[in-house]
């Protein structure tokens, strides 16, 4: 039972447990509380955790929740959260970890601190696999509760920085797991959301858990030279201080190395040694005023001649994710290169803490204020696609790879107006990105006042102009080179769309066919409502299973007449072939469950870029892109979509080799050991001879293009033959 003097003793004898005392001291009084207020507030948070998990111990030995619930609320605290998100920290594993529920929480400090500890309790709950798919769906379902509250990620960063930090106490398997997801998801997270101290923290926690040998390593050559770069950082600071005092800036000026990560992938992306890698030293200068930095800029450019590729002014034209800073590069003492960023105080704060920095209550009316929102605008996005009917796990976790480790690039409207999306964007990128329509209609675009193709890559500082037509619609070939989450999703989306309707139209035009061949015509309005038989949720769903070739009207007759289907069963067994044959070698960008029949007049292998048809009842038809049948299909091009191969080295294909040369002795002999050499099955050999000329077919199996080159090269070598070359029919 609960005593209610625990509350009020620290305040009558005036003295708070070690742990919580040194929570209050990291605690930064900048809300609409009193100090008295506060300090009940976070008591009570504390002396409720404290109850609950009492007993419970850490894999260190140590109370589970002085050793980890109030560390990282001192985490939180020191990122200046305000004192909601403090008590959430505090109690983020009641829910999870004590008989506490969502309720008890409530009852006690209201539904903001309820939902934040529900919030992270989900995430907790979440458990990432080697299976995409899954790993995929529960990342989106995080992301979704993120949306709703980003305090939730917040916390669960400060929860994730702790138990990295101490990660060496779990058995060496759950270490290996913990670091990779951390790696996958919380570190790029991090950094899309502005927090970089979190992200680079991060990353060397991953580096030391998985390559320990190379952290240590890093870190020993690190300290060696710390004295060597105290004193190099002094001769620059030295020269910059005296400079600027004449200005009246007195900066902060101070040198660190990359972080252990950054250095490890440097060495690892470049093949050098730590000495060889130049740029491990970045010196930061902070100063009060914007126009500070550009006056600190012009003074340093004085003094130290600068690298020009490497300047790029991110204050004019800040990151998505709210980062403000000056980075420039120049020669220093010694013709060493040296990295500098210039920033405000402010600056600093967003820089480090990123998004947690920025966080805003809602005011008394109770409309949030501005902060957050502006620098998580793609989080808010990404709640569309999370929740739209297309979206695919796979291709979510492409999307994320692009929006999450992307670096970006600045482009202008014809207007002069700023526009910021991933490196390798196209003009259908930034036509989305203007808005929904202008993609939809986008027919061709300008870049720099001059009329490019839709797949050309966007470089920065690019004036990118849009042209559009209302006949114009997204196609297949769009996907090939859109980025953009928004782009790909909206393309997707109409595609879709576009594939069910014709799918629909298409099965309709089977049944009719099919029911008038039959003499069942009659039978139309009951085949229609057959639906409910196989499990669709209405007609159209049935008639657009039929066009993909996934259920055939003989399988609906067998359902609902099957006397009738049985009168007809003399007729040819290709009336009722319309089941879609599995291939497991072909793989349709934007169309999925469709039939796939390969050209007999081109007979494309792996290697071959292809093509596909859609033909009517029977699916997709494969040819090779040169094959002499494809320009009767040009008037109909709108039916041509892109395909890819998808095999196993398993796999084998049938080519027919036409080889011809002059007839002598052995000849045959010779040919048939060029490809048995090779390790090459051969199914058939036909060989004749014409007034000297021998004129041979083989039919052979490979498993590629590759593999089909090296069998022609070699048997041209061949005495006596004058070509080899693939056979069409």
């Amino acid at each position: 039972m609960e005593n209610p003097l625990t509350k009020f003793v620290p305040f009558l004898v005036g003295e708070f447990p070690k742990p919580f005392q040194e929570l209050l001291d990291k605690v930064t009084l900048n809300e609409p509380l009193t100090e008295d207020d506060l300090k009940k507030e976070l008591w009570g948070a504390y002396e409720f955790g404290f109850r609950h998990h009492e007993g419970q111990k850490r894999r260190s030995g140590g109370p589970y929740f002085e050793n980890h619930c109030v560390e990282v609320a001192k985490i939180l605290a020191e990122w200046n959260m305000d004192h909601i998100t403090i008590i959430g920290g505090l109690l983020h594993d009641t829910i999870e970890d004590t008989e506490v529920n969502f309720e008890d929480i409530e009852k006690k400090f209201g539904t903001d601190v309820a939902n934040l500890v529900n919030g992270v309790s989900k995430l907790s709950g979440i458990r990432f696999t080697s299976q995409k798919a899954k790993q995929a769906g529960n990342f989106m379902k995080m992301l979704i509760s993120v949306a709703q509250d980003l305090r939730v990620i917040i916390i669960k960063f400060a929860d994730r920085l702790h138990n990295m930090s101490t990660i060496e106490y779990l058995p060496r398997i759950k270490q290996h797991r913990t670091a990779i997801e951390t790696r996958d998801v919380y570190a790029p997270l991090a950094h899309r959301l502005g927090m970089a101290r979190v992200k680079w923290t991060l990353d060397d926690l991953v580096l030391k858990t998985l390559n320990p040998d190379d952290y240590k390593e890093i870190e020993k050559k690190l300290k060696s030279s710390h004295k060597g770069r105290e004193k190099y950082i002094k001769t620059i600071t030295d020269v910059l201080l005296d400079e600027l005092e004449e200005y009246n800036i007195v900066p902060k000026v101070y040198g660190r190395p990359k972080s252990h990560a950054s250095i490890y992938s440097k060495m690892i992306e470049r093949g050098k040694t730590f000495e060889e890698i130049y740029d491990i030293l970045a010196v930061r200068i902070v100063v009060e005023k914007i126009e500070e930095c550009y006056l600190t800029l012009g003074v340093l450019h004085q003094k130290f001649k600068p690298i020009q590729e490497r300047f790029k002014d991110f204050i004019a034209t800040p990151k998505s994710n709210g980062y403000q800073s000056i980075h420039t590069t120049v020669i220093g003492p010694d013709g060493k290169l040296v990295e500098i960023q210039i920033r405000t105080e402010d600056m600093e704060q967003t820089a480090e803490i990123g998004v947690a920095a920025h966080w805003r209550y809602k005011d008394e009316s109770g409309t949030e204020t501005k902060g957050v929102d502006t620098h998580v605008k793609w989080l808010r996005e990404l709640l569309d696609i999370l929740q739209s009917e297309e979206n695919d796990p796979k291709e979510f976790m492409h999307l994320l790879k692009i929006d999450l480790f992307g670096d970006e690039i600045f482009v202008f409207t014809p207007k002069g107006d700023l526009v910021q999306l991933p490196v390798k964007s196209s003009p259908v990128d930034f036509a989305y990105n203007v808005h929904t329509e202008v993609g939809q209609t986008c027919l061709g675009a300008k870049i720099n006042h001059k009329v490019v193709p839709l797949n050309t890559e966007l470089q920065n500082g690019d004036t990118v102009e849009i042209i559009t037509s209302s006949s114009q619609n997204p196609n297949y070939g769009w996907l090939k080179f859109a980025v953009t989450s928004k782009a790909r999703n909206r393309i997707k989306r109409y595609l879709s769309k576009k594939e069910r309707d014709e799918s629909i139209k298409m099965g309709e035009e089977i049944m009719t066919k099919s029911l008038r061949r039959l003499k069942l015509i009659n039978l139309s309005d009951e085949v229609k409502d057959a639906y409910k038989k196989f499990g669709f949720g209405g007609t159209d769903q049935l008639m657009e299973a039929i066009g993909k070739g996934e259920i055939s009207i003989r399988d609906i007759l067998d359902k609902i007449r099957p006397d009738e289907a049985q009168v007809e069963e003399d007729e040819p067994s290709s009336l009722f072939s319309f089941k879609r044959k599995e291939s497991q070698s072909i793989k349709l960008e934007g169309i999925s469950n469709i039939m796939a029949n390969f050209g007999k007049c081109c007979n494309p292998i792996p290697g071959d870029d292809m093509l596909g048809f859609i033909t009517r009842g029977r699916g997709i038809t494969v040819h090779r892109s040169d094959c002499s049948n494809l320009p009767l299909l040009n008037k109909e091009s709108d039916r041509l979509v892109p395909v890819e191969w998808e095999v196993s080295r398993k796999d084998f294909f049938n080519v027919q080799l036409k080889v011809v040369g002059q007839d002598r002795k052995g000849l045959l002999k010779d040919m048939t050991e060029s490809i048995s050499k090779l390790n090459i099955n051969m199914t058939s050999v036909d060989i004749k001879v014409k007034e000297a000329i021998a004129t041979a077919i083989f039919i052979i199996q490979v498993n590629n293009l590759k593999q089909l080159d090296r069998v022609i090269r070699t048997m041209s070598k061949v005495k006596s033959i004058d070509f080899v070359e693939r056979a069409k029919r």
